[in-house]
């Protein structure tokens, strides 16, 4: 069960990383980061549930911290461009 979910991580990766190259809008760009951020993060979280250590759980909550306040900063940017 553990390797059906790697590879479903593995598949959302290469989805947000074509997003992310593809683009064409920066909105595009910036959700297609975040995607590959909660793929990360995810992944972090489901090797520490399958080998029953939790060492990087913390960095792994930092990281979704710092990937939601950059995408909303990134938002904000977003927003006040088109004025």
């Amino acid at each position: 069960m553990i390797n059906a979910a790697f590879v479903t991580l593995v598949l959302a990766a290469l989805a947000f990383g074509y997003r992310l190259l593809a683009g064409p809008t920066l909105a595009d760009r910036v959700v297609g980061l975040d995607g590959l951020l909660v793929v990360g993060v995810s992944a972090v979280a489901l090797r520490a549930i399958a080998t029953g250590e939790g060492a990087f759980l913390p960095v792994a909550v930092v990281v979704g911290l710092v990937g939601f306040v950059s995408t909303a900063v990134v938002g904000r940017y977003i927003e006040g461009r088109g004025r």
